[in-house]
Protein backbone atom coordinates (compact mmCIF):
# COMPACT_ATOMS: atom_id res chain seq x y z
CA UNK A 1 0.00 0.00 0.00
CA UNK A 2 1.39 3.22 -1.18
CA UNK A 3 2.17 5.40 2.01
CA UNK A 4 1.10 8.99 1.64
CA UNK A 5 3.20 11.50 2.89
CA UNK A 6 0.83 14.05 4.51
CA UNK A 7 -3.12 12.79 5.44
CA UNK A 8 -5.22 16.12 5.71
CA UNK A 9 -8.50 15.39 7.70
CA UNK A 10 -11.03 18.04 6.86
CA UNK A 11 -11.60 19.60 4.13
CA UNK A 12 -12.44 22.75 4.87
CA UNK A 13 -10.22 25.94 4.07
CA UNK A 14 -7.74 24.73 6.60
CA UNK A 15 -7.50 21.72 4.80
CA UNK A 16 -7.58 23.25 1.21
CA UNK A 17 -4.83 25.33 2.30
CA UNK A 18 -2.55 22.58 3.56
CA UNK A 19 -3.10 20.74 0.93
CA UNK A 20 -2.09 23.49 -1.85
CA UNK A 21 0.96 24.48 -0.06
CA UNK A 22 2.35 20.63 0.35
CA UNK A 23 1.78 19.93 -3.16
CA UNK A 24 3.58 22.73 -3.96
CA UNK A 25 6.39 21.52 -1.58
CA UNK A 26 6.15 17.73 -3.61
CA UNK A 27 4.60 16.04 -1.11
CA UNK A 28 1.58 13.47 -1.72
CA UNK A 29 -1.74 14.03 -0.11
CA UNK A 30 -4.48 12.81 0.47
CA UNK A 31 -8.05 15.04 2.09
CA UNK A 32 -10.97 13.36 3.83
CA UNK A 33 -14.09 14.77 4.25
CA UNK A 34 -17.68 14.80 3.27
CA UNK A 35 -18.74 18.57 3.14
CA UNK A 36 -17.10 19.80 0.70
CA UNK A 37 -15.40 23.78 1.70
CA UNK A 38 -16.35 22.52 5.48
CA UNK A 39 -18.46 25.06 7.69
CA UNK A 40 -17.69 27.85 5.56
CA UNK A 41 -20.14 26.69 2.94
CA UNK A 42 -23.19 27.80 5.15
CA UNK A 43 -22.09 31.64 5.04
CA UNK A 44 -24.07 33.25 2.61
CA UNK A 45 -21.70 36.23 1.67
CA UNK A 46 -18.26 36.39 2.84
CA UNK A 47 -16.72 40.33 2.98
CA UNK A 48 -13.85 40.04 4.99
CA UNK A 49 -11.42 37.71 2.69
CA UNK A 50 -8.89 39.33 0.86
CA UNK A 51 -9.03 39.33 -2.90
CA UNK A 52 -13.09 39.41 -2.85
CA UNK A 53 -15.06 42.30 -1.98
CA UNK A 54 -18.01 39.73 -1.55
CA UNK A 55 -18.36 35.93 -2.19
CA UNK A 56 -20.68 33.28 -1.21
CA UNK A 57 -19.23 30.44 0.99
CA UNK A 58 -20.04 27.90 -1.31
CA UNK A 59 -18.56 29.78 -4.10
CA UNK A 60 -15.39 29.59 -2.47
CA UNK A 61 -15.41 26.78 -0.83
CA UNK A 62 -15.39 25.36 -4.56
CA UNK A 63 -12.76 27.82 -5.58
CA UNK A 64 -10.45 26.44 -3.23
CA UNK A 65 -11.37 22.49 -3.76
CA UNK A 66 -10.33 23.50 -7.60
CA UNK A 67 -7.33 24.93 -6.86
CA UNK A 68 -6.27 22.22 -4.76
CA UNK A 69 -7.17 19.23 -7.22
CA UNK A 70 -5.21 21.38 -10.00
CA UNK A 71 -2.30 21.45 -7.61
CA UNK A 72 -2.18 17.43 -7.57
CA UNK A 73 -4.48 16.92 -4.34
CA UNK A 74 -6.53 13.38 -4.04
CA UNK A 75 -9.69 13.38 -2.70
CA UNK A 76 -11.49 10.82 -0.31
CA UNK A 77 -15.32 11.66 0.26
CA UNK A 78 -15.02 9.86 3.51
CA UNK A 79 -14.73 10.48 7.46
CA UNK A 80 -12.02 9.21 9.21
CA UNK A 81 -13.31 6.88 11.95
CA UNK A 82 -10.01 5.06 13.62
CA UNK A 83 -6.23 6.01 13.59
CA UNK A 84 -3.33 3.36 14.36
CA UNK A 85 0.18 3.57 14.48
CA UNK A 86 2.12 1.00 12.66
CA UNK A 87 6.26 1.91 13.34
CA UNK A 88 6.56 5.54 12.36
CA UNK A 89 3.38 5.36 10.18
CA UNK A 90 -0.32 5.97 11.09
CA UNK A 91 -3.00 3.88 9.40
CA UNK A 92 -6.06 5.54 9.13
CA UNK A 93 -9.99 3.55 8.72
CA UNK A 94 -12.82 5.53 6.98
CA UNK A 95 -16.21 5.01 7.64
CA UNK A 96 -16.51 2.70 4.16
CA UNK A 97 -13.54 0.52 5.77
CA UNK A 98 -10.81 2.10 3.75
CA UNK A 99 -7.54 2.02 4.82
CA UNK A 100 -4.52 4.32 4.38
CA UNK A 101 -1.04 4.67 5.21
CA UNK A 102 0.91 8.21 6.18
CA UNK A 103 3.76 9.42 7.08
CA UNK A 104 1.97 12.55 9.07
CA UNK A 105 -1.56 14.24 9.92
CA UNK A 106 -2.92 17.06 9.95
CA UNK A 107 -6.01 17.27 12.06
CA UNK A 108 -8.58 20.09 10.36
CA UNK A 109 -11.72 18.67 11.72
CA UNK A 110 -12.83 22.16 12.31
CA UNK A 111 -16.46 22.03 15.12
CA UNK A 112 -19.65 21.03 15.01
CA UNK A 113 -22.47 23.26 16.04
CA UNK A 114 -23.57 24.05 19.50
CA UNK A 115 -27.27 22.80 20.55
CA UNK A 116 -29.56 24.41 22.90
CA UNK A 117 -29.74 21.30 25.13
CA UNK A 118 -33.34 21.34 25.79
CA UNK A 119 -36.03 18.62 25.80
CA UNK A 120 -37.29 17.05 22.54
CA UNK A 121 -34.45 19.12 20.64
CA UNK A 122 -34.04 16.60 18.14
CA UNK A 123 -37.66 15.95 17.28
CA UNK A 124 -37.99 19.36 16.18
CA UNK A 125 -34.93 18.73 13.33
CA UNK A 126 -35.77 19.56 9.71
CA UNK A 127 -39.22 20.02 10.81
CA UNK A 128 -38.93 23.80 11.76
CA UNK A 129 -35.45 23.38 13.83
CA UNK A 130 -32.11 24.55 11.99
CA UNK A 131 -28.99 24.70 12.51
CA UNK A 132 -28.07 26.88 8.92
CA UNK A 133 -29.99 29.46 8.06
CA UNK A 134 -27.80 29.43 4.34
CA UNK A 135 -28.79 26.09 3.71
CA UNK A 136 -33.34 25.74 4.91
CA UNK A 137 -33.74 29.72 4.69
CA UNK A 138 -35.62 29.18 1.32
CA UNK A 139 -38.21 26.76 3.26
CA UNK A 140 -39.19 29.55 5.39
CA UNK A 141 -40.21 32.33 2.42
CA UNK A 142 -43.23 35.10 4.01
CA UNK A 143 -43.23 32.99 7.29
CA UNK A 144 -41.70 33.93 10.75
CA UNK A 145 -39.03 32.82 11.86
CA UNK A 146 -36.49 33.26 14.88
CA UNK A 147 -32.58 33.48 15.32
CA UNK A 148 -30.74 32.22 18.69
CA UNK A 149 -27.92 33.83 19.19
CA UNK A 150 -25.90 37.61 18.91
CA UNK A 151 -22.62 37.15 17.24
CA UNK A 152 -21.78 36.99 13.86
CA UNK A 153 -22.99 33.86 12.87
CA UNK A 154 -26.52 34.67 14.35
CA UNK A 155 -26.25 38.50 12.67
CA UNK A 156 -25.41 37.04 9.58
CA UNK A 157 -28.39 34.26 9.69
CA UNK A 158 -30.78 36.79 10.24
CA UNK A 159 -30.00 39.22 7.98
CA UNK A 160 -30.64 36.46 5.18
CA UNK A 161 -33.62 35.37 6.79
CA UNK A 162 -34.68 39.55 6.54
CA UNK A 163 -34.84 39.18 3.16
CA UNK A 164 -36.93 36.22 2.54
CA UNK A 165 -38.88 36.01 5.60
CA UNK A 166 -41.94 37.75 6.57
CA UNK A 167 -40.77 38.42 10.45
CA UNK A 168 -37.07 37.54 11.97
CA UNK A 169 -36.82 37.86 15.86
CA UNK A 170 -33.36 37.98 17.41
CA UNK A 171 -33.55 36.32 20.59
CA UNK A 172 -30.29 36.68 22.27
CA UNK A 173 -28.86 36.33 26.03
CA UNK A 174 -26.97 39.24 26.24
CA UNK A 175 -28.08 42.85 26.42
CA UNK A 176 -26.08 44.08 23.14
CA UNK A 177 -25.07 42.29 19.55
CA UNK A 178 -21.82 41.59 18.63
CA UNK A 179 -19.63 41.28 16.02
CA UNK A 180 -19.64 43.06 12.52
CA UNK A 181 -21.23 46.79 13.33
CA UNK A 182 -21.98 47.08 9.57
CA UNK A 183 -23.91 44.02 9.64
CA UNK A 184 -25.49 44.86 13.36
CA UNK A 185 -26.61 48.43 11.81
CA UNK A 186 -28.20 46.75 8.55
CA UNK A 187 -29.93 44.49 10.48
CA UNK A 188 -31.03 47.19 12.49
CA UNK A 189 -32.11 49.13 9.84
CA UNK A 190 -34.50 46.18 9.07
CA UNK A 191 -38.11 47.12 9.76
CA UNK A 192 -39.10 43.09 9.63
CA UNK A 193 -36.39 42.41 11.86
CA UNK A 194 -36.98 42.45 16.22
CA UNK A 195 -35.03 42.05 18.78
CA UNK A 196 -35.45 39.86 22.36
CA UNK A 197 -32.21 40.73 24.80
CA UNK A 198 -31.46 39.10 27.68
CA UNK A 199 -33.84 36.35 26.52
CA UNK A 200 -33.16 32.32 26.79
CA UNK A 201 -35.46 29.46 24.63
CA UNK A 202 -36.27 27.26 27.11
CA UNK A 203 -38.82 25.16 25.40
CA UNK A 204 -40.09 23.87 21.99
CA UNK A 205 -43.96 23.33 21.09
CA UNK A 206 -45.62 21.32 18.18
CA UNK A 207 -47.50 17.96 17.31
CA UNK A 208 -45.77 17.21 13.68
CA UNK A 209 -43.38 20.48 13.13
CA UNK A 210 -42.19 23.50 15.42
CA UNK A 211 -44.88 25.69 16.19
CA UNK A 212 -44.71 28.09 19.60
CA UNK A 213 -41.46 28.29 21.47
CA UNK A 214 -41.05 29.08 25.14
CA UNK A 215 -39.07 32.28 26.61
CA UNK A 216 -37.46 32.88 29.70
CA UNK A 217 -39.13 36.38 29.84
CA UNK A 218 -42.18 37.38 28.86
CA UNK A 219 -42.88 39.02 25.33
CA UNK A 220 -45.94 41.06 24.07
CA UNK A 221 -47.40 39.81 27.82
CA UNK A 222 -46.88 36.06 26.84
CA UNK A 223 -43.89 33.56 27.22
CA UNK A 224 -44.90 31.82 24.22
CA UNK A 225 -43.77 32.94 20.77
CA UNK A 226 -45.49 31.60 17.17
CA UNK A 227 -43.34 31.14 14.49
CA UNK A 228 -42.41 28.86 11.89
CA UNK A 229 -38.94 28.14 11.76
CA UNK A 230 -35.88 28.48 14.69
CA UNK A 231 -32.28 28.50 13.13
CA UNK A 232 -29.90 28.10 16.20
CA UNK A 233 -26.43 30.17 16.14
CA UNK A 234 -25.02 29.65 19.22
CA UNK A 235 -21.78 29.22 18.33
CA UNK A 236 -19.77 26.12 18.14
CA UNK A 237 -17.93 23.37 19.93
CA UNK A 238 -14.25 20.94 18.58
CA UNK A 239 -15.03 17.43 17.48
CA UNK A 240 -12.83 15.37 20.06
CA UNK A 241 -12.92 11.53 18.33
CA UNK A 242 -9.17 11.87 16.47
CA UNK A 243 -7.46 13.68 19.17
CA UNK A 244 -8.70 11.34 21.55
CA UNK A 245 -8.12 8.48 19.84
CA UNK A 246 -4.26 9.55 18.78
CA UNK A 247 -3.89 11.20 22.46
CA UNK A 248 -3.20 14.62 21.54
CA UNK A 249 -3.41 17.40 24.12
CA UNK A 250 -6.76 19.49 24.01
CA UNK A 251 -7.58 22.53 26.67
CA UNK A 252 -10.56 22.84 28.97
CA UNK A 253 -13.00 23.63 26.06
CA UNK A 254 -11.65 21.12 23.60
CA UNK A 255 -9.38 22.90 21.52
CA UNK A 256 -6.23 21.27 20.28
CA UNK A 257 -3.10 22.42 22.01
CA UNK A 258 -0.69 23.21 19.45
CA UNK A 259 2.61 25.40 18.86
CA UNK A 260 3.67 28.01 16.41
CA UNK A 261 4.49 25.54 13.97
CA UNK A 262 0.76 24.40 14.36
CA UNK A 263 2.40 20.93 15.50
CA UNK A 264 0.64 18.75 18.64
CA UNK A 265 2.27 16.89 21.47
CA UNK A 266 1.91 14.05 19.13
CA UNK A 267 5.17 13.07 16.99
CA UNK A 268 3.85 13.62 13.39
CA UNK A 269 0.11 15.11 14.38
CA UNK A 270 -0.03 18.55 13.31
CA UNK A 271 -3.54 20.53 13.26
CA UNK A 272 -4.89 23.22 11.95
CA UNK A 273 -7.81 25.78 11.48
CA UNK A 274 -10.98 26.36 14.01
CA UNK A 275 -10.01 23.06 15.91
CA UNK A 276 -6.65 24.60 17.27
CA UNK A 277 -5.94 27.02 19.91
CA UNK A 278 -3.80 29.31 17.61
CA UNK A 279 -5.32 32.66 15.95
CA UNK A 280 -6.62 33.67 19.41
CA UNK A 281 -9.43 31.37 18.38
CA UNK A 282 -10.77 34.11 15.88
CA UNK A 283 -12.44 31.36 13.83
CA UNK A 284 -12.08 33.08 10.65
CA UNK A 285 -11.20 31.21 6.89
CA UNK A 286 -8.39 33.71 6.72
CA UNK A 287 -6.79 32.24 9.64
CA UNK A 288 -7.86 29.13 8.92
CA UNK A 289 -6.05 29.49 5.46
CA UNK A 290 -2.73 30.56 7.86
CA UNK A 291 -2.71 27.53 9.96
CA UNK A 292 -3.13 25.12 6.92
CA UNK A 293 -0.33 26.72 5.13
CA UNK A 294 2.06 26.44 8.18
CA UNK A 295 1.04 23.30 9.16
CA UNK A 296 2.52 22.08 5.72
CA UNK A 297 5.52 24.13 5.99
CA UNK A 298 6.31 22.66 9.01
CA UNK A 299 6.02 18.83 7.88
CA UNK A 300 7.94 19.69 4.82
CA UNK A 301 10.71 20.80 6.91
CA UNK A 302 10.27 17.57 9.21
CA UNK A 303 9.97 15.30 6.67
CA UNK A 304 13.41 16.25 5.54
CA UNK A 305 15.02 16.73 8.30
CA UNK A 306 13.64 12.66 9.02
Amino acid sequence: MEIIDIAIIGNGPAGYSASIYASRYKLSNIIFGKLSGGTATQAHSICNYPGFTEISGMELGQKMEEQAKENGAIFSPTSVMDIKKDGDIFVLTTDTKEEYRTKTIILCTGTDRSKLHIPEEDKYLGRGLSYCATCDAMFFRNKTVAVIGGDDAATMSALLLSDIAKQVYIIYKGTELNGDKLRIEKLKEKENVSILYSALVTGLIGEKKLEKIKLSKPYNDSNELELNGLFVEIGSEPNNLLPNILGVNTDKQGYIVVDNEQKTNVEGVWAAGDCTTNSNKLKQIVTACAEGAVASNSIQEYLKSK
